[in-house]
């Protein structure tokens, strides 16, 4: 990525990194009493009344419940108030439907659900940076900390937008982070442009004719159509997509109607996912699944509904914004390392449609990985995370 670092202050830097260090173990319980309680979409009831009052105590010029349903905003005035720009933090808080496997001491009490992608951890960082900027205030403008419900499918970064949150609170740019295991623990890891794909839902209902398993001939197997329909669909990123552009189709489910050793089902149920990464490879691949499952359904003698929905778009970030970020992470960690595309999804994405930002990687180390049973958020990364956070604000909005 080549990033060139801008002239930095070291010894605020370390005092920032210092404070964090200090804080450690508090901002550890925080995570850990998240990660004891996890909640779901936008069920994040308890998690936004904690955070909520933690921004309280810690003296927000104003904390904010409701926004995208469960979300929580609290904004922090710099000591220049002026007519100062105002940027935007943001950390998710809901977990996934996930039975943990970890046997830790502070391990899910809620039987299938953990925080099983670090939002526990993400949270905990983002309140440590709040509490350490209502402490100091050195900068110049507004700094506005955003807690979102439901990145886990449910779009909260989109319900939170569509409430206003970007023009009520004045935002002006915006910055998220993420933990990524496989990156040394508390280094980080940023892409200027397309970062995370584009993450759409597919399903394809199939309505064949069922009958007794010893009498085929009378039936339109439902079961064998979408069996076909999911040979024929691995063609089109094999054969649709230009090799040199990237796409993933994953069909994750099939479920019939039928449950009986002897049954023939009428009806199956294909679910999966489709990624991509520009607007013209989605627009192909929707039309190819449509078309494929519509023929190889007909050509059986059955019939297939598709139902496509685009879900999040493609996270991009913004160049110049990039750069800010990678900077702030040099000057925390030493470096900033350039990271490869991620097919996943991540509904930052619409806030970086809403504004320009960046969003950063922080390395979680050796750990599991995220979306299995046995992960669990780093503790080591928390002050390099908080320090990134305070740092963007403090270089973003310097002082006079």
């Amino acid at each position: 990525m080549g990033v060139s670092l801008l002239p930095c202050d070291k010894g605020m830097t370390m005092a920032i990194r210092n404070r964090f260090a200090e804080m450690l173990p508090e901002i550890v319980e925080w995570r850990h009493d998240i990660h004891a309680h996890p909640e779901l979409m936008f069920e994040t009831h308890r998690t936004a009344a904690l955070v909520a009052e933690k921004l309280k105590a810690f003296g927000c010029d104003e904390v904010v419940t409701g926004i995208g349903r469960t979300g929580v905003v609290g904004v922090i005035r710099g000591r220049s108030r002026g007519a100062g720009r105002c940027v935007g933090l943001r950390a998710d808080m809901d977990a996934l439907p996930i039975e943990e496997a970890t046997g830790l001491p502070h391990a899910s009490t809620v039987s299938g659900a953990m925080h099983a992608c670090g939002h526990d951890g993400h949270t905990a960082m983002l309140l440590g940076a709040a509490k350490y900027l209502c402490e100091t205030r050195a900068f110049a403008g507004t700094c506005v900390v955003i807690f979102q419900p439901a990145e886990e499918g449910g779009g909260g970064g989109r319900e939170m937008v569509q409430d206003g949150l970007m023009e009520r609170f004045g935002i002006d740019e915006v910055y998220g982070m993420h933990n990524w295991p496989g990156i040394p623990t508390g280094q980080f890891a940023i892409r200027p442009g397309p970062f995370f794909a584009a993450a759409d839902l597919l399903q394809i209902d199939i309505t064949g004719r069922g009958g007794h398993a010893a009498k085929p001939h009378q039936t339109v197997d439902a079961t064998l159509v979408a069996s076909h329909v999911v040979t024929a669909l691995q063609s089109v990123v094999s054969r649709n997509v230009d090799p040199v552009e990237q796409a993933v189709m994953t069909i994750s489910a099939l479920h019939t109607d039928s449950t009986a050793f002897n049954v023939i089902a009428q009806k199956a149920v294909l679910k999966g996912t489709v990624r991509t990464l520009k607007p013209e490879v989605q627009d192909l691949c929707e039309a190819r699944i449509r078309a494929l499952a519509a023929s190889v359904a007909e050509g059986f003698g059955a019939r297939a509904e598709v139902t496509y929905k685009r879900n999040y778009p493609v996270m991009v970030n913004a160049e110049t914004e990039t750069g800010f970020a990678a900077e702030a992470a040099a000057a925390v960690s030493g470096a900033c390392a350039e990271s490869p595309l991620i097919m996943g999804g991540e509904d930052f994405a619409f806030m970086l449609n809403a504004r320009p930002g960046a969003y950063i990687l922080v390395g979680n180390g050796d750990t599991a990985m995220v979306h299995t049973a046995d992960y669990d958020f780093n503790d080591e990364a928390i002050p390099a995370g908080c320090s990134w956070f305070a740092e963007i604000v403090e270089r973003r909005l310097p002082a006079a």
